[in-house]
């Protein structure tokens, strides 16, 4: 057999890593040569525009087809008209007469893990080449003996569309026809011989899960939030603005029951989910990753489609319009975002092109076994390059105005979940990833400059210094940092007997020894309630009139405290269930008088929080905040002051934590006069027993806590005052 007809049977049997040399127009002796492998064709003639046709010769079985056109010295402009069996014909155009797309600039770029938009040159992009419309795809698969595209447009054969390889080991085609609605994979031939079909690591849709297709699509979109976009640019970052939060599960806040539980879409998310957070006063909506992820039960954690949002609730443009829609009510919204892990599925980038591309090959390094999970190879100019770029590309594409981090913790320590002897330390012998640190840097610096006014929040569970402090200090550079260590200390005293809550009075206290170390946001988000932990109303013990008003109590401790403030759906008016991410939120217990004071509570805490700049201007130094009585542990009660930027503008937060009603309990303040209650949890609005001070009350000249007057106060039980000054 000639080397010649070896090439031809590669190209048969799709193991040939070169068709663009074989296939397409060729120049050979003093003419052109043209080649076709279309494996289901009968017959093809080549359709040349005013120059007449060629019946193309059969020079392979498996459908490679060739025709010599003597005489002509530039390659041609041509169709292939193309029978199958049966007799039914299509003109086609031949993705093999044109040249390269991608630059070498491109690759350059992303060869230096540097090309911040490399989104608008991987995946699959609606293309014009000479006139002709089409789709580019490229991937990259460096590893790979053969890659192709197949798709709805050629019967998902390996061998109609082989791709050509260029620099980094990039693969790519433009195939002239192809368009939007079409679905498509890589089929990659590993050197071990082995057939991959992958989804698009840079697809921009998918098919709804379980299938798994990549989709073409056209993401234009008609922004309408301008204004939004501008003043969050020209403000910049919330530190001295209302910043509260909630957290949804968009499978879960609401369903459809009467059309068999389906999920809403972003259009009737839009409609419901948007005027529901804009009444209850929150400032933003996080949600729990959007991006596609094939099972449900991740709650999206286990990401796929890194740029694609899912398609349970619609399209990517009906996403945009969602988000759109959100700006235009001035709400803004934070997407979680999961860059320290993705799932083994075989479809997606677990050994993408038969070895550790995304992820490390040593499992001590690359897995979480604790999770079943891969972790991404920091270390990789290219894997950097994607996470960045994918970062980048929610808050440009989608007009996204922040990133919530997960898992921040798992991507800084190399033996994060691990025994001995199942890590490896760094080179200097460490714990610390130095390549994801590195890599968090990098994040924090590029958003917050190509972003301005977008911020980025690490759910970081351990002391790590630093977190949300600027790259340039050394610090890792977020905006903020969830702090769970107040989370975990309020809820474990929350937990106890009111009775044995004098012995644990340091879980109230202890979180202003550190509450100006970092930009904290305050969570009490979706891990809080699953996995055996019971809801919020269900972990306070007591009746339900008790849990109720402890809850009220918790919530404005926690918005009177230093810190922005994060609060997961269903929270808000006392969910008694654990969340289960495949049922919608119990919103029946909105018709019981308790669960519906509760929300309106949490209404009124936004109200009284955004209007108040001493409960949200200086959430990051001391100087907004100051001890009035920390120490009263047999009452279980604290209270305190917080301060605007102008000092003489303040309020003051009381907290009684016991089911024991305190008359003429006194506080020390800082001016005399008359205080205005703005909050009290125990109105009976709330579903409370409406002690109070009857809306005001005056000071007296006596001296306590080392203020010269004080404020002779009814507690209520289980019950929070905030007051201010006249």
């Amino acid at each position: 057999m000639s080397r010649a007809d070896d090439l031809l049977t590669a190209l048969a049997e799709a193991r040939h890593d070169d068709p663009f040399a074989v296939l397409g127009p060729h120049r050979e002796g003093k003419g052109v040569v043209i080649r076709a492998c279309i494996p289901t064709a009968e017959a093809i003639t080549i359709r040349r525009d005013g120059a007449g046709s060629v019946k193309m010769k059969r020079r392979h079985p498996a459908g490679i087809f060739e025709a010599a056109i003597p005489g002509v010295l530039d390659l041609p402009d041509y169709r292939l008209d193309v029978t199958y069996g049966g007799g039914t014909t299509a003109l086609l155009d031949d993705p093999y007469r044109y040249g390269p797309v991608l630059t070498d600039f491109d690759l350059y770029l992303f060869g230096e893990g540097t090309h911040t938009r490399i989104y608008d040159k991987l995946g699959a992009h609606l293309y014009t080449v000479g006139g002709v419309d089409g789709v580019h795809f490229a991937v990259w698969a460096p590893n790979a003996r053969r890659v192709s595209v197949v798709a709805d447009f050629n019967s998902w054969d390996g061998r109609r569309h082989p791709m050509r390889k260029i620099g980094l080991g990039v693969w790519e085609i433009f195939i002239p026809g192809a368009t939007v609605g079409q679905k498509y994979k890589f089929e990659l031939l590993t050197m071990h011989g082995e057939i991959l079909l992958k989804s698009d690591p840079f697809g921009f849709a998918f098919e709804l899960p379980p299938l798994n297709a990549s989709i073409v699509v056209r993401p234009d979109y008609q922004w309408r939030d301008g204004t939004w976009m501008a003043e969050r640019e020209s403000q910049g970052s919330w530190f001295d603005r209302p910043f509260a939060v909630y957290e949804v599960h968009l499978g879960s806040w609401a369903r459809v029951p009467e059309d068999e539980n389906r999920y809403l879409s972003y259009a009737e998310l839009a409609a419901r989910l948007i005027p529901y957070v804009k009444e209850m006063g929150y400032t933003h909506i996080e949600l729990l990753p959007v991006m596609e992820h094939p099972f449900s039960g991740s709650w999206g954690y286990q990401v796929i489609g890194f740029f694609a949002p899912t398609s349970r609730f619609g399209s990517p443009v009906e996403f945009k319009a969602f988000v759109d829609a959100c700006h235009q009510h001035g709400i803004g919204v934070i997407l979680d975002w999961v860059p320290g892990h993705f799932p083994k599925d075989a479809h997606g980038l677990a050994s993408f092109d038969g070895t550790a591309l995304y992820e490390h090959a040593d499992p001590r390094q690359g897995e979480h076994r604790e999770w079943g999970t891969l972790i991404f190879n920091y270390g990789r100019n290219e894997v950097r390059n994607f996470l960045l770029a994918n970062a980048l590309f929610w808050l440009h594409e989608y007009h996204i105005d922040g990133l919530r981090v997960d898992a921040v913790a798992s991507m800084l320590y190399l033996d994060y979940s691990r025994k001995e002897g199942e890590w490896i330390p760094n080179r200097y012998g460490g714990r610390e990833n130095i390549d994801a640190i590195e890599f968090i840097r990098q994040l924090n610096t590029l958003t917050h400059a190509e972003q301005p006014g977008s911020v980025t929040v690490a759910e970081e569970s351990t002391a790590w210094p630093s977190v949300s402090r600027p790259t340039y200090t050394g610090g890792l550079g977020f905006t903020y940092k969830w702090n769970m260590g107040w989370m975990n200390d309020i809820l474990e005293y929350v937990h106890r007997d009111p009775i044995h809550r004098r012995w644990d009075h340091h879980h109230l206290t202890f979180s202003l020894i550190y509450a100006f170390s970092e930009n904290f946001v305050l969570p009490f988000s979706h891990d809080e309630v699953v996995h055996g932990k019971g809801s919020m109303f269900d972990k306070i013990p007591g009746d339900d009139w008790q849990k109720a008003a402890t809850l009220r109590a918790l919530y404005g401790f926690m918005y009177a405290h230093p810190g922005k403030k994060l609060m997961f759906m269903g929270c808000e008016f006392g969910q008694t269930r654990e969340w289960d991410y495949d049922h919608s939120l119990d919103w029946h217990l909105l018709d019981r008088p308790l669960h519906a004071g509760l929300r309106r509570f949490v209404q009124d805490l936004n109200r009284v929080y955004a209007a108040e700049p001493a409960l949200h201007q200086v959430d990051f130094d001391p100087a907004g905040f100051q001890w009035i009585d920390c120490n009263d542990s047999d009452n279980s009660v604290v209270s305190f002051i917080r301060r605007a930027r102008a000092s003489n503008d303040f309020v003051v937060a009381i907290v009684n934590f016991t089911p024991v009603p305190r008359d003429g309990y006194r506080v020390g303040v800082p001016r005399g006069g008359e205080y205005m209650e703005l909050v009290n949890s125990d109105s009976d609005s709330y579903g409370g027993s409406n002690l109070g001070n009857s809306g005001a009350v005056s000071t007296e000249p006596i001296a306590a806590h080392g203020h010269p007057d004080s404020l002779r106060l009814n507690l209520p039980p289980l019950g929070m005052l905030i007051l201010k000054p006249k």
